[in-house]
């Protein structure tokens, strides 16, 4: 993963782009594929994948959160403990249970607000340690949770090459 840290606003754009593609790469699959399992080979639909990528974003989220109570990210805990493949196993078992809208509306709303989130910080906030006990700036924490191989704040594209192969197989 590329490890420079974009300005706030080029983060902004960065995530709305990469999501504007995601979302492209979901319209072409039919509809009625959304919760079939097989997406890059394995057990997630595209539902799934819409889910894990919001939760990334809701941990990113609660990193403002605690950082402004002067707490450590509960993403740090959760992966010390966990590990990535069992918290995102989790995490697309507890949202299981949402239908196919529900699961569209709320990574949508999640993602507006992250957007909003990151456009109220000011230069100083986004630039700042977020808490004495975590040794990166806000931005290169969010940038790694929401990061990948393209680079922080790129989460979303290390996905495209599933979503494409799956949208070849059950094209809208």
């Amino acid at each position: 993963m590329a490890d420079e840290v974009p300005g706030r606003d080029d983060a902004i754009r960065l995530a709305r782009e990469d999501r504007e593609r995601t979302n492209e790469l979901i319209a072409a699959i039919d509809p009625s594929a959304f919760g079939t399992a097989g997406l890059g080979g394995g057990t997630w639909s595209p539902k799934d994948l819409v889910g894990h990528l919001e939760t990334w974003e809701e941990n990113a989220l609660a990193a403002l959160d605690a950082w402004d109570r002067g707490e450590r990210a509960p993403i740090v805990a959760d992966l010390q403990s966990l590990g990535t493949d069992e918290f995102n196993r989790r995490a697309v078992e507890r949202k299981a249970s949402m239908n196919a809208d529900e699961t569209r509306t709320s990574a949508a709303a999640t993602h507006e607000r992250m957007l909003e989130a990151f456009s109220s910080l000011g230069d100083e906030r986004w630039a700042s340690k977020p808490i004495e006990s975590d040794d990166a700036t806000v931005g290169t924490r969010l940038g790694s949770t929401l990061g990948g191989e393209l680079g922080l704040f790129r989460h979303d594209p290390d996905h495209w090459p599933d979503l494409e192969a799956f949208a070849v197989e059950h094209p809208a």
